[in-house]
């Protein structure tokens, strides 16, 4: 009977660690997902519409399976509370795990509620936040954010995301690097505050205490994300450019436009190289010369 109640223990734990670890894995790849989403959100509202909704379609798939874990882990727990007492479930410590500044659930808010908060929040703090994203050492990070706390919030990682799209464009591409690790920090210190359900005002000092004493794959991961990112900001910038660029084009398109909504250079470039030839020395009586020498069809055209 011993054995047969310890196989049962072990088949119970095993399937325990499975359920946690699935759940886990799944909170991971959602938390991945909605970042994806408020960077897709910030950096390109207008032409990332079709994988935006690629996203959230993702995203909704993942909530579903999310629930489905945790279903699973709340009926395996009455399981365990139903199971008999023994010496070996009495020995086991319940009270292992201390949780303090739980982060209470928020109403989501609208996109106008968001706007605003944020312009809100920028008016307010932009200049503490610039300050911020200037620095370089963990320490320093560590002790600013200490000392304005205010500032571990997605509004200061929104306009960190937008700062480093303004410095690439304007083709200041060191300073974006390095506004670039501070906007993945706070994002990094973002997730963590998702992942233990608290504010994330009380976990900022768990990322710099890991950071610091970080093993070679936690570091990878951080230094493979801040490359992504670079990559993206590199991405948008260039989409920006050529977006302003072709609205520069149009308008001196515009300014050119003569009778018929003609533009001269469009119509320079079509002519014949004979053509072209008379107009560049501006002489009249070759440009006469020229057109009597040729189809009449293609002269009158």
């Amino acid at each position: 009977r011993l054995q047969a109640r310890v196989e049962r223990m072990e088949q119970f734990q095993k399937e325990k660690e499975e359920l946690d670890k699935g759940c886990r894995e799944c909170k991971r790849k959602l938390a991945e997902c909605q970042k994806k989403m408020k960077e897709l959100e910030v950096l390109d509202p207008e032409s990332g519409k079709g994988e935006l909704e690629k996203l959230q379609a993702e995203a909704q798939q993942l909530k579903n399976e999310e629930k489905s874990w945790e279903n699973k882990l709340e009926e395996l727990k009455k399981k365990e509370k139903n199971m008999p007492w023994n010496v070996d479930t009495l020995s086991k410590d319940g009270f292992s795990k201390s949780v303090f500044n739980v982060k209470p659930e928020e109403k989501e808010e609208t996109e106008e509620q968001k706007e605003k908060k944020h312009k809100t929040f920028v008016e307010r703090y932009e200049k503490q936040i610039k300050h911020f994203g200037m620095l370089r050492r963990w320490d320093d990070s560590q002790k600013y954010l200490s000392d304005n706390p205010h500032l571990v919030c997605e509004e200061t990682a929104n306009y960190l995301v937008i700062w480093c799209i303004d410095l690439e464009v304007e083709e200041k591409h060191a300073l974006m690097e390095q506004v670039a690790h501070q906007t993945i920090v706070m994002q990094f210190i973002l997730e963590l505050a998702k992942s233990l359900k608290v504010d994330p005002r009380a976990c900022f000092r768990q990322f710099f205490t890991k950071i610091k004493t970080a093993d070679q794959q936690y570091m990878e991961g951080f230094n493979d994300e801040l490359e992504a990112f670079k990559e993206r900001v590199r991405g948008r910038a260039k989409v920006r450019i050529e977006k302003a660029m072709k609205e520069y084009e149009e308008e001196e398109r515009q300014k050119r436009l003569g009778p018929g909504g003609l533009d001269p250079v469009e119509v320079y470039e079509s002519l014949p190289p004979e053509l072209q030839k008379c107009f560049d020395v501006k002489d009249v009586q070759m440009l006469q010369d020229t057109i009597s020498k040729m189809d009449p069809t293609v002269s009158i055209y």
